[in-house]
């Protein structure tokens, strides 16, 4: 299943086969920057998935040579240009918030998100690829903060809460107060990518994660990512032990639970009822 209309140039295409959701930013000519419209339909798409049971994993992408540029600066010229007088602190508070708002939904959704970086993931398209829950990258791939080079603070999109988490506070520091880039091979050595291959291996390369994912419990992938997304920011071990033992009871009161432990004595793939 995908949305892609033929007479019609989609932001975003979307492509829905067997729980796997391979969404395609789709501005290639503009190296896939955030323009209002594939703004807008990253929010529609991550909010809708909250309560969705079909789709179990994401596989995040960029069309072309990049994954994303970050903001189509181009187009914010021209709008702002455009107008009589600057925008209010409201108005623009609104603006940078509905940026702001993709990443925090990306965490919110229960499916976890793979998303494939080659070429430029720059600025806000760096946040995107930070907002996964796993990155691998193409030979190519090159991300950085780009907001201090632009005349506004180097923190922006949850830069400052991904990336700190992700390879710690002196390489985070380095990149977010200097804007260079950080290259695939130095990100795989950091850790912030799992694993750097060849430009065309990109969608092989995820496959195996797609189908470990699918081959677990829905129920227990969902929780999983929500005891992540907690356990990060607990305060102490003993609130992640709690909720380790508040989802690993809830799986093993359902007929997942059962289904998994034949499976694995039968040496055959579970078949799953839950969504």
């Amino acid at each position: 299943m995908t949305n892609e209309d033929p007479g019609v140039t989609q932001p975003l295409l979307i492509e829905r086969r067997d729980g796997v959701d391979r969404v395609t930013l789709n501005r290639p000519d503009h190296l896939n920057a955030l323009d209002p419209s594939l703004i807008e339909a990253l929010n529609g798409y991550f909010a809708g998935l909250q309560r969705d049971r079909g789709t179990r994993v994401v596989v995040l992408r960029g069309a072309g040579s990049a994954f994303c540029a970050g903001l189509d600066l181009k187009h914010a010229m021209a709008r702002r240009e455009g107008q009589q007088e600057p925008p209010g602190v409201q108005e623009s508070l609104d603006s940078q918030r509905r940026i702001a708002e993709i990443v925090m939904l990306m965490r919110r959704c229960p499916q976890p998100i793979i998303a494939q970086v080659q070429g430029a993931a720059a600025g806000g398209g760096f946040a995107l690829a930070l907002a996964a829950d796993v990155r691998i990258a193409s030979k190519s791939a090159r991300m950085n903060c780009a907001f201090i080079k632009l005349g506004v603070g180097g923190c922006d999109i949850g830069s400052s809460y991904f990336l700190p988490r992700l390879v710690g506070v002196s390489v985070a520091s380095e990149l977010i107060l200097t804007g260079r880039f950080i290259h695939a091979e130095r990100a795989l050595a950091v850790g912030l990518v799992s694993e750097v291959v060849e430009e065309d291996q990109l969608d092989a390369a995820a496959a195996p994660y797609v189908d470990a994912m699918m081959a677990a419990s829905p129920v227990a992938l969902r929780l999983s990512k929500e005891c992540l997304n907690i356990s990060t920011d607990a305060g102490s071990l003993e609130a992640v032990i709690a909720m380790e033992d508040r989802n690993q009871v809830l799986c093993s009161r359902s007929e997942d639970f059962s289904e998994g432990i034949r499976a694995f004595l039968e040496k055959r793939k579970p078949v799953y009822i839950s969504r």
